[in-house]
């Protein structure tokens, strides 16, 4: 098992699938990561529901990933990163407006992947917004280990329908920027 911890712990069991999520710097207000940290401290669960709600709802900070443009590279880079250069099996993903989830088996370090995942997409996003050298990902992700089968199809649901529980397309299959949309290999 891999571990290392930043602002929260990181387990990495081998041959494990991973549910990621990730999301644009400055995209949620200071004022909650500083709640969340506060004398009613969440756990890292009830964090990672009241941030997602948040971000779903994209009432403030950055939200480049509306740009279909950034969407598409981020999108193509996650698949690159399965189907080219191998470093994961890639089961779901959704691009959303200031945050992407994920659910891969990981076939290199999460940490090796993220890093390239994350990198190369910042500098090619800051390339089409004309801010070259800004940050653009918020340092941390968001990641858990799936235990079971019945876990990875409810987490495999969760991020397919994130859309459609956000209020921006009726059904799964219409946002363009997720795995539900994409077709389905035979």
């Amino acid at each position: 098992m891999v571990d290392y911890r930043r602002n929260l712990p990181h387990w990495f069991p081998k041959e494990r699938s991973i549910f990621l999520t990730w999301r644009l710097y400055g995209s949620l207000p200071a004022r909650f990561l500083l709640e969340a940290k506060g004398p009613h401290r969440l756990t890292a669960r009830e964090e990672f529901k009241v941030a997602e709600e948040r971000l779903d709802r994209a009432e403030s900070g950055p939200l480049w990933l509306k740009d279909p443009r950034i969407a598409a590279c981020v999108v193509e880079k996650l698949i690159e990163g399965a189907e080219r250069l191998r470093y994961y099996d890639l089961h779901a993903y959704a691009v959303m407006a200031n945050h992407v989830h994920m659910l891969i088996t990981p076939r290199v370090e999460v940490r090796k992947l993220m890093n390239g995942l994350k990198g190369v997409t910042a500098r090619e996003a800051n390339e089409i917004l004309n801010r070259t050298g800004m940050r653009f990902w918020q340092d941390e992700s968001f990641d858990h280990w799936v235990r079971s089968e019945a876990q990875f199809l409810r987490v495999k649901n969760y991020i397919e329908e994130n859309p459609v529980k956000a209020g921006l397309v009726a059904k799964a299959e219409d946002w363009p920027w997720s795995s539900a949309c994409r077709p389905r290999s035979k």
